[in-house]
């Protein structure tokens, strides 16, 4: 079944960026997709596929949020049987099973440095190594990449790599926000509504009473048209006088009096007071200080880790370290993964 990307929508903020679509698909160059979540990047993703000369090609989609970091590079690349545990059988990688097609990545800003790394040689050089292979081969892929993440700043701050964003971003399309799109709500609100009451088998779309549609147009829709349609669809749901317009919506289907207490965080034992250093303070014994200094780091990554059962980004994120910037340091005191 083929997935409804139809496009609903009047605001100029929303066409635009609809537009600049339909004019860089017609072109064999990678485009950024940037916007806020539930704002459409995936539908705009089909969009520049379906409009392109690859229309009849492969679409493939991968979700770099979803795999576990050990298994993203396998996901996008492949592997040969015996690469890894596990590997019970060769497989081929998204690059290859989009092969003259589209590859469309979303949330790109989770890829890890490794994977990072990997995917600007293939774009450079158009070719593909399984993990455990020794030959590369040769792909021919589109590539749309989407993400909520201000990947300039990622870059400068050392968390992207600011020369595969060179190569993603001949042509970045920044999606609106609902709360910018002037007159979308209540077209969108009306699309979705219609949709349910025929799915629940409603001789007829009543629609929204008036102050309905004012609390729809004034709220502020941080999870954009996903967020709306869930809204609306819940609406219709929930309403039991289908010849009468919809006087009630819910916002927040977790409100409740009833709701249970968020928990309360582990309060951690505090460290007593150190004593003032005395005449037998370890400090007297120093003689090397640049080796105490690594020691005791050491031992302080080696204590959070055990704290944190291994998980190194928790770990990490505990000690107010970046994930690679954990990694280092447990390379640099040659400290185990567990």
């Amino acid at each position: 079944m083929e997935k409804n990307t139809q496009f609903v929508g009047q605001s100029l903020a929303f066409l635009d960026a609809v537009e600049q679509a339909g004019r860089a698909a017609e072109l064999n160059r990678p485009v950024l997709v940037i916007g806020e979540r539930g704002t459409g990047k995936e539908l705009i993703a089909e969009r520049l596929h379906h409009l392109s000369p690859r229309w009849g090609e492969p679409l493939i989609t991968m979700n770099c949020a979803a795999l576990p970091e050990t298994l993203i590079e396998a996901e996008l690349f492949g592997h040969e049987q015996g690469a890894f545990t596990g590997a019970s059988r060769a497989r081929a990688g998204r690059f290859e099973e989009a092969d003259g097609g589209t590859l469309f990545l979303d949330e790109l800003g989770t890829l890890s440095m490794a994977a990072q790394e990997r995917l600007l040689r293939v774009i450079e050089y158009g070719e593909v190594t399984r993990i455990g292979a020794s030959r590369a081969v040769r792909v021919d892929v589109r590539i749309v990449a989407a993400t909520n993440e201000d990947l300039p700043a990622a870059a400068d701050a050392g968390r992207f790599r600011p020369d595969l964003l060179d190569r993603l971003s001949f042509e970045v399309i920044t999606l609106p926000p609902l709360r910018a799109r002037e007159g979308d709500v209540v077209v969108l609100a009306d699309h979705f509504g219609r949709r349910m009451a025929a799915e629940l088998n409603w001789p007829q779309w009543p629609g929204f009473t008036a102050a309905c549609s004012a609390e729809l147009e004034g709220y502020g829709w941080p999870g954009n048209v996903r967020e709306l349609r869930n809204v609306v669809e819940r609406a219709v749901y929930r309403w039991d006088e289908p010849a009468r317009p919809i006087s009630r919506i819910t916002f927040d289907p977790f409100a409740s009096p009833w709701k249970p207490r968020p928990m309360m965080p582990r309060q951690e034992p505090r460290a007593e007071t150190a004593a003032a250093p005395s005449a037998s303070s370890p400090c007297d014994s120093v003689s090397d200080l640049k080796a105490a200094v690594d020691a005791y780091e050491a031992s302080i990554i080696r204590a959070a880790l055990e704290r944190y059962r291994y998980n190194q980004r928790a770990t990490a994120k505990g000690l107010g370290l970046t994930y690679d910037q954990l990694r280092h340091c447990m390379k640099k005191h040659d400290l185990s993964a567990g």
